[in-house]
């Protein structure tokens, strides 16, 4: 393991057909962040602060992006086998206990996945908006959508990709709610921090996996209800306060709440909240993460 000064302490933990890069900070019970997209260890660079004096926070490259090499050709990546890394840093990083867990849209889906399969190693699992289409009342045009995002990267390129995606998610602002977010939070300077601005170009290089990989498998892939639902109360379904108008984000995360008997928590910002308002973002996991006895 390596120390630097922007990443804190880094390792890598090699899990069959691939080799995580992963970074820790602070100290304390084990808090694992899944990001979500093209995203990286450095998706939720602006939160550390406030997490990790709290926690040991644990970020990392799930497979096949950014410094996470897997082995041999890449094809359509599985939500079990993600899963399954996040299980195995967890018994790596905290091989006597267990960890809390954040995910985030695709990363959320892992999250999901990894508590119906492993409950005892995580103690609470907070998903943010995993965008799990199966859940849906009508999941036929957003499978659709997804299938369309995925193939026109693969014959147009990335722009004509994101530029379809923002359009079928409906990219304009939502409607006005003066409750949507505290004034406080929309003042937050949107400034983003020098370790997301260095992801800025692994998760460009990392869209074509994601749009053209992960996309739509994972958003097709349908939660175990009935593993969950003995485990339920670990669970947070959570969603962004300005995704509400987005189904394919907003939607699912609502509809696994009802159909576990849970409340849906709500965050700061929309899809990219922990990057849009992190501190925010921050302090409302922690008090979701709080004991409650």
């Amino acid at each position: 393991m390596t120390t630097t000064a922007t990443t804190g302490r880094t390792g890598t933990l090699a899990v069959p057909g691939a080799t995580l890069h992963y970074e820790l900070r602070g100290s304390g019970p084990v808090l694992l962040l899944v990001p979500g997209g093209a995203g990286d260890a450095g998706m939720y660079a602006g939160t550390y602060a406030e997490l990790a004096a709290r926690y040991t926070v644990v970020s990392y490259d799930p497979r096949g992006l950014s410094r996470s090499p897997i082995d041999g050709p890449l094809t359509d990546q599985r939500v079990d086998v993600w899963s399954d890394d996040a299980r195995r840093l967890i018994e790596h990083l905290a091989p006597d206990g267990e960890a809390d867990v954040l995910g985030c849209s695709s990363g959320a889906i892992v999250a999901v996945d990894l508590l119906a399969r492993h409950p005892g190693r995580v103690r609470r699992v907070v998903a943010h908006e995993p965008p799990l289409l199966e859940l849906l009342d009508d999941p036929a045009p957003h499978k659709a959508l997804f299938a369309e995002v995925r193939d026109t990267c693969r014959t147009q390129g990335v722009a004509a990709a994101m530029a379809r995606f923002s359009e079928g998610l409906g990219g304009g602002q939502p409607e006005h709610d003066p409750d949507r977010i505290p004034e406080a939070v929309a003042e937050e300077a949107t400034q983003l921090p020098p370790e997301i601005q260095e992801m800025a170009h692994r998760m460009h290089a990392n869209l074509p996996v994601f749009l053209e990989r992960m996309l739509y498998p994972f958003a097709t892939t349908p939660p175990d209800l009935a593993a969950l639902a003995p485990v339920a109360d670990k669970l947070v379904p959570a969603a962004g306060r300005d995704s509400r108008h987005q189904l394919p984000l907003h939607g699912p995360a609502s509809r696994l709440a009802a159909l576990l008997h849970r409340d849906l928590a709500e965050f700061p910002g929309g899809h990219l909240g922990p990057v849009e308002h992190p501190t925010a973002f921050a302090h409302r996991l922690l008090t979701l993460l709080a004991p409650t006895d």
